[in-house]
């Protein structure tokens, strides 16, 4: 099998009700797919996390041309083809999550050339079903006061669901986050509950925001500090007893090496359509691992990237190992988005809380190519 094509779609779609988080308010949701088309007829699909026109540019005209005719089932040669092509300029960013989209695709093909789940090709499935926590609680343009109400009556919405685990955002600012985090536990006593702040704090915000987390028991602290400043993950970790979780914004297993060598990150969360797709997440693994670090991704976007996670999840050993299995939680974004929700034809299954792993061949999901349709911004093709 060959690479005959290489196909983009810029997905977009406006959004009912805009929400925010510590950075900046979302009023749409926009996704680049990629689709590799083999000579056979057989395509495998992918996408990229990050801005959706920027990375489609840089899939059309930089590597798919060099990776027409290319083995289809070769994903670690065709991966270190596009690594070798762009390492003088391009070690990380928008150029990494283009490669992560394209090989993410290559995985999804193959499995469907070999009859196999990417979870089997991927070493074998420890588990037929993966835990899911709900990501949600984003901020709206209310007064704080309705604000917080309104994110507590939020993840009551989530219990009735049946999950077991959420993650809610803070970074607003350190006042209203400490009132968010100490109602949510007292809301849901029994509940595991983690907060991200995404790189909205300094040290000294980090470190009073981390104390409270520490009374109430959170799972852990996700993004506290700027992951420009990687030093400063130990000192929080120094000050605090909630495990740190980080690594969205990183990419690679070097870029990751770098990060984690100067300690204080206790979860590592790599995102397979941006650190480098699921060839690089296994080795990101096989690095955190070395460390007695687990990796839970990073997740957001389509069924495709959700896929790849759980099918990542359902593959991992749990660090240091233990008869009773420490649970590994899959990241289940619980907010509008149609790109995810409407568009596909078969989904990963979540019920009660939990993800059911996909056996069909591939990253076992499938999308509506006339239903995706009406949400293609922009689309490429090389040949």
């Amino acid at each position: 099998m060959k690479i005959e094509c290489i196909k983009t779609y810029h997905l977009r779609c406006h959004l009912e009700q805009p929400f925010g988080f510590s950075q900046w308010y979302y009023n749409q949701r926009n996704v680049l797919i990629v689709q590799v088309i083999a000579d056979n007829g057989e395509s495998g699909w992918g996408e990229c996390y990050g801005p959706a026109d920027v990375i489609q540019a840089a899939v059309e005209k930089f590597y798919a041309p060099r990776l027409i005719n290319g083995a289809c089932m070769s994903t670690d040669a065709l991966w270190h083809t596009m690594w070798r092509a762009s390492l003088d300029f391009a070690r990380g960013g928008v150029m990494t999550a283009a490669m992560s989209g394209i090989d993410m695709a290559l995985w999804d093909l193959r499995g469907k050339a070999l009859g196999q789940s990417v979870s089997q090709l991927m070493g074998g499935r420890l588990r037929e079903q993966v835990p899911c926590y709900a990501t949600g609680m984003y901020f709206l343009d209310l007064p704080e006061d309705q604000l917080l109400t309104h994110l507590v009556d939020e993840a009551k919405g989530y219990v009735d669901e049946g999950f077991r685990a959420m993650k809610i955002k803070v970074g607003k600012n350190p006042e209203f986050d400490i009132a968010l985090i100490r109602a949510m536990r007292k809301a849901f006593p029994q509940m595991i509950l983690a907060a991200d702040s995404n790189h909205a704090y300094d040290l000294c915000e980090a470190t009073k925001v981390a104390q409270v987390l520490d009374d109430c028991d959170y799972a852990w602290f996700e993004e506290p500090l700027s992951p420009e400043h990687s030093a400063q993950f130990r000192q929080l970790s120094d000050k605090c007893i909630t495990p740190i979780a980080t690594g969205e914004c990183e990419q690679t297993r070097f870029g990751f090496q770098r990060l984690l060598k100067e300690g204080g990150v206790d979860i590592v969360q790599a995102d397979l359509g941006y650190c480098g797709g699921p060839s690089e997440a296994l080795k990101i693994r096989t690095l955190a691992s070395s460390m007695g670090l687990n990796m839970i991704p990073h997740v957001w976007g389509t069924q495709f990237n959700l896929a790849s996670a759980c099918h990542f999840l359902a593959t991992a050993y749990h660090e240091p190992g233990r008869r009773e299995e420490k649970p590994l939680f899959l990241e289940y974004d619980r907010t509008e988005n149609p790109l995810r929700d409407v568009i596909f034809t078969k989904q990963v299954d979540v019920s009660n809380g939990i993800a059911t792993v996909p056996t069909d061949p591939g990253l076992g999901v499938e999308i509506n190519e006339n239903a995706m349709r009406s949400y293609v911004f922009a689309e490429t093709e090389t040949k």
